[in-house]
Formats: structure tokens, sequence, C-alpha cells
């Protein structure tokens, strides 16, 4: 499979795709969201649906902020009745009607695309005392904001323009959206993330941050982000936080950075600062949360894309409704613990290695009896071959003959349980030939368990033991057939 990357739930994750045997056939998929995105395109209803659930379970949004998130009701913002500041309102709202084709504009690929070349060309020039802080030269602006809307090449490596001025004009860009880069739609779940708090030993809420609860619900927001504000945010996220790395030359942490860029990203349109009063300091630490974790947040919850692989494989690994609710309501902290899997994996290879060779030697042997001349001698061969407990493979596994199928678990911690702990053939065989009442368990049988224990648990040592076993016997076998065959030519 492919090599993990991340946290425990990644690697999980990439352990369950690439040992999916209706997957062993395909090429191994690298990209651990493929299905995530495949799902958000083809089913936009059905994605929306999951993650959405998914939300309310970590952030409370009653009835309307639900409403607004789903994009069914218009968002009720700060400020929108309010007859403060009115000239000041109308002024920013003439300002943004002087549309051009990438500046005012609705956010679009093409727009992505020229603004892009403003933070390839920061991403070089990260040193400079107060980026983003500092204000360019207004006539350099203008002319570059021009090229830009324009459709021209710019060369910004000329020298012409210095980077205060690209990177003013890149936050003029998101501030004359039409809306900002997070949306109106999900301003409430922003707010609603900032108050994720931890709990104390009484249940009580504390005001320390749950980081993890609020990196969770940040990666199921931006998954129903328009495309093309989730492209722009994560190209804007990497270079603020990388700014912010180079905070000993610049002078722009990534607190700083969120004052200058909270207003243009995350405040509703047409507000001022007296609309949003108490809000403001949230909405400022909530920016500056996004810029420190950003390379987190843009990967889909394992849960998310356990539920998306298996909307398309789950035909073929049979999943059941109950799995799939399990899967949507666990989080990633409540899946087995990689270490025991990684064991319990091991086991299960050594385990079927150690089947696999005992069959072989056991096939070879019945060939060779198969393949006598038929005689009294001959049939009781078979028939001891038949009572020797070593010999899982039944008289009528010819060599022609088709392996048994095996039985398939129709739910997906079978499916787990088959690929990480093993299921041993000759317990597979007994199920399907017993009937539902309970089994009555021989002398026999009950040492042979005691003697194996649980194939699952069952130590190397045990293993090493058993296989001997079944080799000796097996070589004891061949060489009383072998001699009974030169003596009787």
């Amino acid at each position: 499979g492919a090599p993990a990357s991340g946290g425990g739930s990644d690697a999980i994750c990439n352990f369950v795709i690439c040992n999916d045997s209706s997957l062993r056939s395909q090429p191994i998929i690298f990209n651990p969201d493929f299905f995530v995105e495949k799902l958000r395109h083809e089913k936009p209803e059905v994605f929306t649906e999951l993650v959405v659930s998914n939300i309310t379970r970590l952030i409370d949004l009653p009835g309307a902020e639900l409403a607004q998130l789903m994009g069914e009701e218009d968002p009720k913002l700060p400020g929108a009745n309010s007859t403060a500041s009115g000239f000041f309102r109308s002024l920013m709202s003439l300002k943004r009607k002087e549309k051009g084709v990438v500046f005012g504009s609705p956010l679009t690929e093409e727009g992505i695309a020229q603004v892009s070349q403003l933070i390839e060309y920061l991403h070089k020039n990260l040193r400079a005392e107060g980026l983003f802080r500092v204000p360019g030269n207004s006539i350099r602006q203008q002319i570059l904001k021009d090229a830009l809307n324009s459709g021209t090449d710019i060369d910004l490596d000329s020298g012409e323009f210095h980077s205060n001025d690209v990177a003013t004009l890149l936050k003029m860009f998101l501030g004359e959206l039409p809306e900002p880069l997070l949306t109106h739609k999900h301003f409430h779940a922003h707010l609603k993330i900032a108050d994720l708090t931890l709990f104390d030993e009484k249940g009580n809420k504390t005001s320390t941050p749950d980081k993890e609860r609020q990196i969770e619900a940040l990666q199921l927001l931006f998954l129903i982000l328009p495309a093309p504000n989730r492209s722009l945010l994560k190209l804007l996220l990497d270079l603020l936080y990388q700014t912010a790395k180079k905070q000993d030359k610049n002078k722009m942490s990534a607190h700083n950075l969120a004052l200058m860029f909270a207003p243009h990203i995350l405040w509703p349109r047409n507000v001022t600062a007296n609309d949003l009063q108490e809000n403001i300091t949230k909405l400022n630490n909530g920016v500056t949360f996004m810029i420190k974790h950003s390379q987190k947040l843009f990967k889909a919850p394992v849960y998310i894309r356990e539920c998306a692989r298996l909307h398309y494989l789950g035909s073929r690994a049979h999943t059941s409704k109950d799995d799939l609710d399990l899967l949507t309501s666990s989080g990633s902290k409540e899946l087995q613990p990689l270490k025991s899997q990684k064991r319990s994996r091991l086991d299960s290879c050594h385990q079927e290695e150690t089947q696999q060779r005992t069959e072989e030697a056991l096939k070879e042997l019945f060939r060779h009896v198969h393949n006598m001349p038929d005689s009294a001698k001959k049939k009781k061969l078979i028939r001891q071959f038949h009572k020797h407990p070593a010999a899982l493979t039944p008289g009528s596994d010819v060599p022609t003959s088709p392996a048994p199928r095996r039985t398939r678990s129709r739910s997906f911690s079978g499916l787990i349980k088959r690929k990480v702990l093993g299921t041993p053939v000759i317990l597979e065989r007994k199920s399907r030939d017993t009937t539902p009442e309970p089994v009555r368990a021989s002398k026999e049988n009950v040492q042979l368990l005691q003697k194996c224990g649980s194939p699952a648990h069952m130590s190397q040592a045990k293993l090493k033991s058993l296989e001997g076993q079944k080799e000796e016997s097996c070589r004891r076998m061949r060489a009383r057939l072998l001699s009974k065959d030169s003596s009787s030519l």
C-alpha cells in the first residue's frame, strides 16, 4: 500500500483501501481523497448531506442557521438592519460595483489563475518587513490591477513592482469580491467553531480551545465551500503560513496576518467594526487558527473518506447501512489503535503463510496418491489420508477442480476482521456444512482448540510449533508412501 502520511487515522484509512481484495487487481490509489472528490462532483446532494450531518454533530446550529448553511435561506448577517454608518456602507457598495474582469467580479477559475501569479511571486519575497501591513505604491498598483483585469502578461520579476505593491493588491482583490472568500452562508458556523472549548473532569466547559474539534469542524466546512473558493483559500492560507514562518524577518506573525485578512475573507460585506462588536476577537482568532493549522485543514476526515469509498465500493464490500451509520457517527479516535492492527496483521500474514505451505504439501501428496494405479492399497491410503488431522484438503479436491470460494462477510466490520485477523480455512468450511443448531464439541475438537488457541491471538512460538508438527507429519506420510511404492515395484 501507499506509505501513510499524517496521523494514525490516515494510516488506517490507507491500510483499508490498499488491502481491499476487490482493489488488488487495480492500480493503487495514492490520493486518499479520491472518492471524496468523486462523490462531491457526481452526487453533490449526497455529499453535502453527509458533511453537514457531521458538522451539526460537532457544533450546535439552530434551525435558521442550519438552513442558511445549506443555502435554503438567505444569511442573516450583522449590520443588515442597522442605519449607523450608512454613508460608509454605501461608499463601500459603490466601490465594489466598479467591476473588472477579475477585480470586483464573482470568483472564477480565470480570476484565480490571474491572482495566483501574485501569490507565486510573494512566495519568493516573504522577507520584506511589514509584508501585507505596509501599503505599496498606488500608481504601480493601478498599473498592475489594469494588467490583471485585461489579461495582459505580467513579468513580476522584472523589478518594476515591489513586494508591498503585490501584497496590497492581493488584499484588494479579496476585499472587492462580491462576498467574502469564506462566504456569507458559513459566517455563523465560523463563530460557533471559535466557541468549541474543552470540558473539565466534571463536564463543565473551560476557556481552553478544543483544537482537535476545531480542526475537524473546519475540515468539514471547507469541504462544502464552492470549488473556486476552496482552491483560492488553500493557496492563500499556504502563503500566509509560509509568511508567518519567516516572521523573524518580516515581523508578521500569524495573528498580525489574521488582523490584515479577516475583514477581507471572513467579515460579511458592508459591515463595520461596530456591527461585529464582541465577535471581532473571535473572527480574528479564527483566522489566526486557520493560518497556523492550514496544512491539516484541506484533508477530509477519515470517516468521510471511508463513507465516500464505501458509497462506490459498497456493493463489492457488502456494507450494511448500520456500518455506514457507525462510520458517520464515529470519529477517527474511536478506530482500532494502529499498533494492535499492525500486530494482528503480522500474525495474520504469518498464519496464512504457514497454512499455504502446509496445504501445498498436502495437495502434492494427494496428487501422488490419486495418480497411483487403482488398487486396494490406493483405497486404503486415501482413507488414511482423510482421517489424518492435518488433511485440510477435501477428498473431492482433485487437481482439476476449482478451489472452493471463501465465504464473505456482509459487513464492513467483517471485512476488516477478515483482512486484519485472518480466518482459518478449516473453520470456514465447517461453518458452511453445519446447521444452525448448537454444535457438540467432540473430545478431539476440544483438544485441538486447546492446543491451537484462537488463530487471531496465536503466538509466534505456537505457530512455529504447529507448522513444525504439520510438516513433520507430512514428511512421515510422504516417506511411508514412497517406501510402500518402492516395495510394490
